[in-house]
């Protein structure tokens, strides 16, 4: 199955983010909750943590690339 990963909203204000590093790489295998990029929105760094376990099958959105919230930035693809 796969689970598409979004970019989120943590602040009211907060309409889009960039996404300043990937901590991990396609074909890796991540953990439900595992931190898989840095955001950086509103002048702060967060942790985007995985939604579901399974293998990190696609990056849709690429390091310093700015997207707005709700966007798909990346698949897993779950067991």
């Amino acid at each position: 199955m796969k689970v598409e990963v979004l970019l989120p909203q943590w602040g009211m204000g907060m309409s889009e983010g960039t996404i300043t590093s990937w901590l991990k790489k396609v074909g890796d295998r991540v953990q439900e909750d595992e931190p898989l990029a840095e955001i950086e929105a509103e002048k702060a760094t967060q942790e985007l943590e995985s939604p579901a376990a399974g293998t990190l099958a696609e990056i849709l959105v690429e390091e310093g690339q700015e997207t707005k919230v709700r966007t798909v930035i990346a698949i897993i693809e779950t067991d």
